[in-house]
């Protein structure tokens, strides 16, 4: 999964974040950009809504995806279903959630055709293509190239 933020969109909660000493601090210690638009990606520098010392919601940047120490690389997704049971999301579930502001996001899947006859193995073999998916009602165009 990947998220999209828009910069026109989002200007006043980007321009805020890359104020924050914190983000400098971050992105200098991670080599990371702190542009925090368009494609962002697991282990990019992204804003976050999440509840401040004092339990009050404020904004943050951090480092987007879920780490563990059993897991190779940042997590970004998920089951809703399970994550409050699973051992490997319980705790943050009830203790560590935010928001991260986007525009939309997509997932990379395989096409689906309505005369679809293809076997498994030939579908699976298909290139992946992105599936964006956004509310309904925006007003982002998502028929450009670069998405």
């Amino acid at each position: 999964m990947s998220l999209r933020i828009e910069p026109k969109e989002m200007a006043e909660v980007l321009i805020k974040v890359r104020k924050m000493s914190l983000a400098q601090e971050m992105s200098i210690k991670l080599g990371k950009s702190l542009i925090m638009a368009g494609d962002l990606y697991p282990a990019d520098i992204a804003p976050v809504l999440a509840p401040n010392k004092y339990g009050n919601m404020a904004i943050f940047p951090m480092t987007w995806g879920f780490t563990h120490k059993a897991a190779p690389k940042p997590l970004a997704n998920c089951r809703v279903e399970t994550a409050n049971s699973k051992p490997l999301w319980k705790d943050s579930w009830y203790r560590r959630r935010c928001v991260i502001p986007a525009s939309w996001y997509y997932e990379w899947g395989y096409p689906v055709y309505e005369d679809d006859s293809r076997s498994m193995i030939e579908h699976r073999n298909t290139k992946k293509i992105k599936f964006a998916i956004q509310t309904e009602g925006s007003d982002i165009d998502l028929l450009r190239s670069d998405v």
